[in-house]
This record gives C-alpha cells, structure tokens and sequence, in this order.
C-alpha cells in the first residue's frame, strides 16, 4: 500500500508544480482534492502549498478530528540521512526545542521494534502532551522504498503523569522513496498522520495549531538532516544496524539491551510490539 500511495502521490505532482510557494487560499481546491486521494477514499482539502511541501487534510468520520497528509521533496540530503535523523531520538533531543522526554523504553530484540515515551511542549495555554508509541521501520530495496510507521500504544512501564495529558489516539507513517538511490541527494516523501491531542478547543483551532507547526517541524527535520550530512554530529545508521540471529530472546527493556551489540534496531520486517 506504501508503495502504490507514493506512486498515486509522484503521478499527480506535476500537477501541482505551477502553483506559487505560500498559503492555498482556496477553501476547497477540487481538483488538488480528486488528485490526491485512491479510487474510493473520502477526498483530501489542500491548505497549504510550500517550496518544498504540500499539505492535505481530511475529516476523520465520526470524530471533530482532521487526517493531514504532507507530500514533498529535497534535493540537498539523502534519503539515509533523512530516514536516520527521524528515528535517532538522541539527536532529536538536541535539534527540537518543543521535546521535553524522548525516551526508548523497550526494544524487540529480534525485529528492532521500538516503544518510546514522547514528551512535548504545546502552544500555551495547553498543557504539556505525552505519548507512548510503537514504532517499526523497514528498507524496501526491491521497491525502493524506506518506511517508518508508529501508532499508540499502552505500556505498564509508562503510567500516565499528572503533569501531561496523555494522548491516547495517535498514528504516523512515512514513507521516502528516492529519486536515484538511499546515498545520492533527492527524495520525495509522503507523510500521513492523525492525533488526538485531548484538546477543548474546536477542530478549527487545531487544524491551525497543525498547519502552523507542521512547517516549523519540516524545516527543523531538514536542518537537522543537513548538519548530519556535514557530519557535525553523529547519527546512528538505522540502515545498516540489522536484528539479532535467532530472535529467541524476543522482547527486553533498553536497559538490558544496551548490553547487546549495537545491531539490536534492525531494518528487517518488523512488527508491532
């Protein structure tokens, strides 16, 4: 499904290429809408038409939430370096300012799924949100393709505080694909992504508070891809860590898997934890 969704996605993006940089100002881009979504999904909005990105939003049926999907491309990174910066939570702790907690709290030893504790700053007056997640990543060279998808999940390890408001419905997948291979410059990504953050605040208020902050995000993640290309700073390479043989220790807390070699994330299948 990744793969043909970024194929929909590269097919149609000539499409929208004559568009000026900046905010789409129509409220309901029909044909951006039609270009966007598969035979039979409920249609996409556009709003909001960047350099480097677009962005799409649909309502989530039954719910006062909206569904975002981003689509864009860089020319000055490789697509291993942009993968690498988005799952390395040591160097996220460094180059976004809004994370208070980032943590892995439990490592699959055989696949290299990941559940981490995400602490985040929200625009005041709201109060700060956590997030407990699984997250899996897989290199797809046949297709190639990189993927890394996340969801909510429950852990007994990570009760909710009383300090966060803890964020329950969330769901994430990226999907790169290269424009020649994993180590040359130029990619297209497609992102999807959906949350419920707990708020009072009516939808369109949220909507805002995505639209506003997604850019401020992509720039942010580019930079840091950048200086990780100048090599001013270590960055793990998720490609090329792979699972450990035999998987028969299975599930194991980061504590006792910081004792195993460096090879416990792979880029193998994985599943959910």
């Amino acid at each position: 499904r990744s793969a043909r969704e970024m194929q929909h996605m590269e097919s149609i993006s000539s499409l929208l290429q004559g568009s000026q940089p900046g905010e789409y100002q129509q409220p309901d881009p029909r044909p951006e809408r039609e270009a966007v979504s598969l035979p039979g999904e409920q249609p996409w909005e556009m709003i909001m038409d960047k350099k480097h990105f677009k962005l799409w939003r649909r309502p989530i049926e039954g719910t006062h939430l909206y569904q975002y999907r981003v689509f864009g491309s860089y020319t000055d990174v490789t697509p291993r370096q942009f993968f690498n910066v988005q799952l390395d939570t040591e160097y996220r702790k460094k180059w976004d300012s809004l994370v208070i907690k980032l943590d892995v709290i439990e490592r699959d030893l055989a696949t290299g799924s990941e559940v981490i504790h995400w602490v985040t700053h929200f625009p005041y007056p709201m109060y700060s949100r956590d997030y407990v997640y699984v997250r899996r990543y897989n290199v797809d060279k046949e297709n190639n393709l990189m993927v890394l998808v996340s969801r909510a999940v429950e852990h007994p390890s990570v009760p909710e505080d009383p300090e966060y408001v803890r964020v329950r419905t969330y769901e994430s997948q990226m999907v790169i694909r290269p424009h020649k291979s994993f180590d040359e410059n130029g990619f297209d990504y497609l992102l999807t992504y959906s949350d419920n953050p707990q708020t009072v605040f009516p939808r369109y208020c949220v909507s805002w508070m995505v639209s506003s902050g997604m850019p401020d995000f992509l720039e942010k993640l580019h930079t840091a891809a950048l200086k990780a290309k100048k090599m001013e700073i270590e960055v793990r390479d998720y490609m090329s860590a792979k699972p450990l043989e035999g998987g028969g220790e299975g599930k194991a807390s980061v504590a006792a898997a910081e004792h195993k070699s460096d090879a416990t994330c792979g880029a193998a299948q994985l599943e959910y934890a």
